[in-house]
């Protein structure tokens, strides 16, 4: 049995807790939030024993063996680098860090503790349907992919950001749209085409002037290892909840695919075309538990890291590969700060 703690009650903790209670041999037992009556709710809700409101005292609790960190940005790093000294197994939702310090610190309390397994979570990795799309990627099924664009779009209210203090700022988050939402995208493109190496980004604040002081809109060229361009466009000012569109344009099949879903499939060889479009429907038709654009990889993500715990492996997302789509959003506001420049971004 595999015993895990959860710190921070917020929006996404439910996540984490239902994730692990639909592992095999894998209970919750301890609950953290700065907020001893959330916590408490939540361990009522889900049947969780103990309960406390210092991460110190869950990280000294000698039955949990592994913790998943559901905090604001800007405590990712003190608690990450305490659980790994602790002896704990850790798992990190993103943004890892706010700033390239915090993933610097993190990254080596991970390499000082090899025994242990250390994961950041990016759970779109593990839908079914992205992972096909990589694999016919690799495969070759859409010949040479020369060009892709993602278009990425939700709403953020002024009531979301002044819900917790620490959104909206430099402080607290380290950034806006870039680094809470549209990362999981950034790093789907990562797991999809490679890494970035060199981008170009301008960044604003167009329709929350006054409530925050980070972005809420972006655009930036990138230029993949491979020598693929890309596009990006993101802001959380649209109509839209939450919307994805990512076109990928390539010599033999070229695909638009929105939230996960072929919307549009062409190419000469009308038999693969149909092979592609039907085998991404099946994989995307998982049922989401939670809210939608979540996904369904969540509970992967977390089963891949028990397992890797079970089996003395590396996980498949580590910490520095967590740390490498964190810091590629940095790279961007370091363009986006120098006028656009060309940044390259950093290898963990």
């Amino acid at each position: 049995m595999i015993k895990c703690g959860v710190i921070g009650c917020g929006v996404i903790a439910p996540t984490h807790i239902e994730g692990y209670q639909a592992l095999p041999g894998v209970e919750v037992v301890h609950l953290c939030d700065l907020i001893p009556e959330r916590a408490a709710a939540l361990g009522e809700k889900y049947g969780i024993p103990r309960c406390s409101a210092d991460y110190r005292e869950l990280l000294a609790d000698p039955e949990v063996q592994l913790v998943s960190v559901c905090t604001d940005h800007a405590s990712h790093a003190d608690i990450v680098v305490a659980a790994l000294e602790a002896g704990k197994h850790v798992v990190c939702e993103k943004s890892l860090g706010r700033i390239p310090a915090d993933l610097d610190r993190m990254v080596a309390a991970a390499n000082a503790h090899p025994e242990l397994v250390s994961s950041g979570i990016f759970q779109h990795r593990f839908q079914p349907a992205n992972r096909h799309l990589r694999q016919l990627l690799m495969d070759g099924k859409f010949g040479r992919v020369v060009l892709l664009n993602l278009v990425f779009s939700c709403l953020r209210t002024a009531e979301y950001y002044q819900k917790d203090a620490w959104r909206g700022t430099f402080a607290g988050e380290g950034g806006g749209i870039l680094i809470n939402q549209a990362i999981h995208h950034l790093d789907q493109l990562r797991f999809l085409f490679g890494d970035v190496r060199r981008l170009a980004a301008r960044s604003a604040n167009l329709t929350h002037q006054g409530v925050i002081e980070v972005e809420d809109t972006a655009a930036f060229l990138l230029e993949f290892e491979s020598g693929l361009l890309g596009t990006v466009t993101a802001t959380n000012s649209a109509a839209a909840e939450w919307r994805t569109l990512l076109s990928i344009i390539g010599t033999d099949v070229c695909l638009e695919y929105a939230n996960e879903q072929p919307v549009h499939v062409e190419g000469a060889d009308n038999t693969l075309v149909h092979e592609i479009e039907a085998a991404l429907m099946e994989k995307s038709a998982e049922k989401v538990v939670g809210k939608h654009y979540y996904g369904v990889g969540h509970t992967a993500q977390l089963g891949d890291v028990v397992e890797a715990i079970r089996n003395h492996r590396k996980p498949e997302v580590t910490l520095a590969d967590a740390a490498d789509s964190s810091a590629l959003v940095m790279a961007v506001y370091e363009s986006a700060a120098h006028g656009g420049e060309w940044v390259s971004v950093r290898k963990y």
